[in-house]
């Protein structure tokens, strides 16, 4: 299985995080900078292909390339500076904008197109050689997103679309006075009477990319924590019901099944456990955070099987760089577990994933590289120099393979 970050237009600072759709992709992926909005002239089967995408995806897709055509238009502002027509989306005011940036919105579309079709052919690429893709689904959107622009009837937004409280986490022993993330919150109130249409229809879509989906913030679901809006910390919010069991039953009778993942990580009360077990979910221990405690969940042997297993995420510093910076104590404390000197801990603490009872494991490649903290994908709370690393063009060889297939043949981890 190969997990990769959320797949839509990044966001400030390059985040994944942070998309400005629930649905789109990165158009600077697969599409060329200046596209033209249809095939070539007397190509009948692309024609037919675009057809046939438009109409699968109606129900995102004229929205978001109207929204990104206006972005361009109005040199990349956020939509709620937008002139109050536009910004309140009256219907003279939208029909006239597709009238006057038809040409955009075709590129737009066509740029979908390219990214699905491209990245269809990676995926039946690694189908073919047994590999699943675990995809990744944040569970807010950004504010300046053309799903809030589109259905502000859906988020907690004032009568001029501004929030009037937004997401956060509480204070807690590593942020005094929490974590204040500003993302607009879900009326899960009017989700509730669509039949939870809209995140059933982005599961879906999702899917339509991905084999499994890693479901972050998953606490969310059963409580959430609401800051109100202009508060300069979180200290100010409290928590909130989610939706609960009500979405994830609506979500299993329209897909089928729920090949979901549940991302628990943080301070998980017992109705978050609950709710994961109650649909079946996996959920994530991170060997990271797996040794100060021997009686918490995350240290190897309290495991259980319905886990995936990690030696660190991508907001973890990588495992080199986290061990590197440990102190004396808790360093020894990990080296007595997975046995072996510091030089060779990387490697060690890659086998213990593997040894895990969980029956996923997933490595980051900065730790299968041995990488140090130079090579982190993402700390949390700072908001430049992240999201930049990529692996380098020799980082894939067939050394690396041999040792991997052998540690999972040896661990069982090898599908036959």
């Amino acid at each position: 299985m190969w997990q990769v970050l959320p797949l839509g237009p990044v966001g400030h600072g390059g985040s994944p995080y942070g998309a400005a759709s629930a649905f789109a992709g990165d158009e600077s992926w697969f599409a060329p900078a200046n596209h033209e909005g249809a095939p070539a002239s007397g190509d009948g089967a692309e024609w037919a292909a675009l057809d046939d995408f438009v109409e699968a995806n109606k129900g995102w897709l004229h929205d978001w390339c109207l929204f990104a055509a206006l972005k361009e238009k109005h040199g990349g502002r956020a939509w709620i500076e937008w002139d109050e027509p536009l910004r309140l989306r009256e219907p003279s005011a939208l029909k006239a904008a597709e009238q006057a940036l038809r040409g955009e919105i075709a590129r737009h579309r066509r740029a979908q197109f390219d990214f699905t079709k491209n990245w269809s052919a990676i995926r039946a690429s690694a189908e073919e050689l047994g590999i699943s893709l675990l995809g990744d689904v944040p569970i807010y959107t950004a504010f300046d997103a053309a799903d809030v622009w589109a259905h502000r009837e859906m988020f907690w937004l004032d009568d001029a679309g501004l929030p009037t409280k937004v997401s956060g986490v509480p204070p807690d022993y590593f942020a005094k006075t929490g974590q204040l993330w500003g993302n607009p919150l879900y009326r899960w109130d009017r989700m509730e009477e669509t039949g939870f249409a809209w995140w059933v229809a982005r599961l879906k879509h999702q899917l339509s990319l991905h084999d499994v989906l890693r479901l972050d913030h998953f606490r969310g679901f059963a409580a959430y924590w609401a800051v109100p809006a202009g508060s300069k910390t979180a200290e100010t919010g409290g928590w909130e019901p989610g939706p609960g069991a009500k979405l994830f039953e609506a979500a299993r009778r329209a897909l089928g099944g729920l090949p979901l993942v549940a991302e628990d990580l943080g301070t998980i009360t017992e109705d978050v456990v609950e709710l994961r077990t109650q649909f079946a979910l996996p959920g994530m221990r991170v060997l990271q955070f797996g040794f100060d405690d021997p009686l918490s969940d995350h240290a190897p042997h309290r495991h259980t099987t319905d886990s995936v297993v990690y030696t660190g995420t991508h907001d973890n510093d990588t495992t080199r760089g986290w061990i590197a910076n440990l102190d004396a104590w808790r360093k020894q404390r990990v080296l007595d577990y997975v046995g072996g000197a510091e030089e060779s801990a990387v490697w060690s603490l890659i086998r213990t994933a593997y040894a895990s009872v969980g029956d996923l494991s997933v490595v980051p490649m900065q730790d299968l590289l041995n990488l140090g903290s130079e090579a982190r994908m993402n700390t949390p709370g700072i908001a430049a120099g992240n999201w930049g690393w990529r692996a380098p063009d020799d980082a894939f060889h067939p050394e690396l393979a041999a040792s991997l297939k052998r540690l999972a043949e040896i661990t069982g981890r090898v599908l036959r």
